[in-house]
């Protein structure tokens, strides 16, 4: 494993300075310029492998600074904490060290247990803030949920961004709150039990304030990314690239005390070096976990279907803990909307749905009509908590052309239907923010660039990814503010009696999932699920533990008779426990006793869930 190297500014209180380092491996100079009243020049010393560094004791917390490379070009800190103002402007020193953390007595959260709301800082409150998040935090708490996941708040180009065209991958956002906000919000998390998930970036760099050509070769052209050149993991100096994105995921986890990275769109990590990037990111974390006795927890998110991101190293795997499932959606997805452009092509068969509740992926070794390839692995030796499964996400909502929400395209009882596949899935299930009761505002894509010709190429890239839909109508203006208030939660469940509703059956799935022994934590081994194709029912019988629990999911638009299983397990009484047509979930009515034997005749209403318990002979 790789010696690690501390770069950006370190604010030490024992050394009565703050520490710079820069890697900048060509440059015959290097200076930081202190922004005092009268500015002060700091000559940075050459070290081995392109590192230059120096002791200031002129700067100090809250210090603005920038570097000077051979005279001529100055930059922010490509280590950068803070960002005051822009991406183009001075850095911030930050003392991380400083905060008033309250969380010792915290604890991460078994991976099994983690109920996941994704949500995006900027448009999940009026506000847009960190601090503002805290005061929703007891209604998310309520609800059920057990750990947030926040979209990526490195600094980025202007206020409005989803936080994928992040520059300056060490600072947190300053219109979300900066450095302090972050933590006093995830102080708050670990308060209220609630682990915090960060969405981080390791694939590419947004387009606008990306210095990092100046400093050194951060990227490399050996391979193309969909949105240019690609990081350089495996090059000629790779060593300090890879060491920098692997002290940025500590310093999230280290100093902002967050529980679990996301890492995005990792297919495109190119490394084809001995030891990926990801296994030497995973090794890395393992030893802080020992270094501050904490557990943390590395997602991922992959479209290529392939366990080896989690398989064991012992195994030729990364080690990473868990991975999200596109296929899973997908299926779901294409059944309930009947959508089959673009990547739903191939999509959306009923025996699809039975496959992916078992084994996580539908394509794991089959042709994929949409990649024209056979693609994919068999999920046969991992866990179901080494998935996370969604029906709605900042992608899927987000990347349509108008940002319509599930709730705006099928009907309130199919919202139920699908929350049932979700939250009674075996795996890890997410949930998108609003998505609990069907919130009406979309989630649009928005940008707030400074550079007119960058802002046209914006609204040229999305008119063109969308060729392969056949979406009707104009896609709203990216650079637009009125694009991003759009987007932001209407939080209409609070006056609306429909939504309050959902949100409450959202609520009791959430209790289910917690309480029932057989949810606790299942094991796909023992989870049986079998697809009636032609009446669209499907069959969901969870095994691990008894009492067993047998979900019915009536995907069709019309009433289905159905029986139960008849196996030695689902033999006996049945009590039942939940309804998705109860007039308490806004629907038109109950229409099964209290309990059922296993040979019984079912009625199942249109586009509905019935959860049943096993009861046991005492």
């Amino acid at each position: 494993m790789a010696i690690l190297r501390e770069i950006g500014a370190h604010y030490s209180p024992e050394k009565k300075g703050t520490v710079f380092t820069v890697w900048a491996p060509f440059a015959k100079k290097v200076d930081v310029l202190l922004h005092k009243p009268e500015p002060i020049e700091v000559p940075l010393q050459r070290e081995a492998m392109g590192y230059w560094t120096a002791l200031s004791e002129f700067a100090n917390p809250g210090t603005r600074y920038t570097i000077l490379l051979d005279g001529e070009t100055e930059r922010p800190d490509p280590a950068s904490f803070y960002q005051p103002t822009t991406v183009h402007e001075a850095s911030a020193v930050v003392d991380h060290t400083s905060y008033a953390w309250t969380d010792k007595k915290w604890k991460n959260l078994p991976l099994h247990q983690y109920i996941i709301y994704e949500l995006h800082v900027g448009t999940f409150t009026p506000e847009g803030t960190f601090e503002s998040i805290i005061e929703r935090l007891p209604e998310l708490k309520e609800l059920g949920i057990t750990a947030i996941e926040l979209m990526p708040v490195a600094q980025f180009p202007g206020s409005r961004n989803w936080g994928y065209d992040g520059v300056l991958p060490f600072a947190v956002q300053n219109s979300y709150g900066g450095p302090e906000g972050l933590k006093k919000l995830v102080n708050a998390c670990h308060e209220q039990g609630l682990a915090v998930v960060l969405d981080v970036v390791y694939n590419h760099m947004g387009p606008e304030g990306n210095y990092l050509h100046d400093f050194g070769p951060y990227f490399t052209d050996k391979y193309k990314t969909p949105w240019g050149s690609a990081l350089n993991f495996d090059d000629n100096h790779s060593d300090a690239v890879r060491n920098y994105f692997i002290q940025n995921a500590l310093m999230w986890l280290r100093d902002c005390h967050i529980d679990a990275l996301r890492l995005d769109a990792v297919h495109a990590i190119y490394d084809m070096g001995a030891k990926h990037f990801l296994q030497e990111l995973q090794e890395h974390v393992q030893e802080l976990e020992e270094q501050v006795g904490r557990d943390f927890i590395l997602i991922a998110e992959s479209d290529l279907n392939d366990v080896r991101l989690i398989n064991p190293m012992e195994r030729g795997g990364y080690g990473l803990d868990a991975q999200w499932s596109d296929d899973f959606h997908h299926v779901i997805h294409a059944m309930v909307t009947g959508e089959q452009d673009g990547y739903y092509k191939g999509f959306g068969k009923p025996e699809q749905l039975a496959k992916v509740m078992t084994q996580a992926f539908v394509y794991d070794g089959l042709y994929s009509e949409h990649r024209h390839r056979t693609f994919g692995s068999s999920t046969e030796n991992n866990r179901a908590e080494q998935f996370v499964v969604c029906s709605q996400n900042h992608d899927q909502v987000g990347n349509r052309m108008l940002g319509e929400r599930l709730s705006d395209l099928v009907d309130f009882e199919t919202l139920k239907v699908v929350a049932g596949l979700v939250i009674l899935s075996p795996y890890l299930p997410m949930l998108f923010m609003g998505e609990e009761y069907g919130e009406q505002n979309p989630f649009l894509y928005f940008v707030s660039h400074g550079d007119e010709e960058l802002i046209e190429a914006v609204r040229k890239g999305r008119r063109e990814e969308f060729k392969a839909f056949a979406w009707q109508g104009e896609a709203p203006d990216p650079q637009s503010e009125k694009t991003f208030n759009r987007s932001k939660l209407s939080r209409s469940y609070t006056s609306n009696a429909r939504q309050n509703q959902l949100r409450a059956y959202y609520k009791q799935l959430i209790q289910l999932r917690k309480s029932a022994p057989a949810l606790s934590k299942p094991n796909k081994a023992t989870v049986h699920a079998r697809m009636e194709a032609h009446d669209r029912v499907l069959h969901l019988v969870h095994q691990t533990k008894e009492p067993h629990l047998y979900c019915l999911f009536n995907l069709s638009d019309t009433q289905q008779d159905a029986q139960l299983l008849r196996t030695q397990e689902t033999a006996g009484s049945w009590r039942v426990l939940l309804q998705s047509g109860a007039t308490a979930w806004g629907g038109p009515g109950e229409t099964q006793p209290d309990t059922l034997e296993q040979k019984a005749h079912l009625t199942l209403p249109p586009k509905s869930v019935l959860i049943l318990q096993q009861q046991l002979s005492r």
